[in-house]
């Protein structure tokens, strides 16, 4: 049987928290000014930021105040 796209993409990303995430991150890039990272005329930033992650095009990484000390 064949998955879904969001299936995929849980899969891709290993979990659907990391899934939420990363979507939630790159929205909040694309609605503040960011252009898309793949030539489109879709509008809706959601659609957007799944067809990226996609196509490999961005992943999660954790900002610095969220990654613990060194040598914890």
């Amino acid at each position: 049987m064949d998955q879904t796209l969001p299936q995929q993409l849980v899969k891709q990303v290993g979990g659907s928290f990391r899934l939420t995430a990363l979507l939630q991150k790159r929205v909040r890039e694309l609605v503040r000014g960011q252009r898309p990272l793949f030539e489109t005329r879709e509008r809706n930033f959601i659609k957007i930021a799944a067809e990226e992650l996609r196509r490999g095009l961005i992943e999660l990484v954790p900002e610095e105040e969220e990654r613990p000390p060194e040598g914890l």
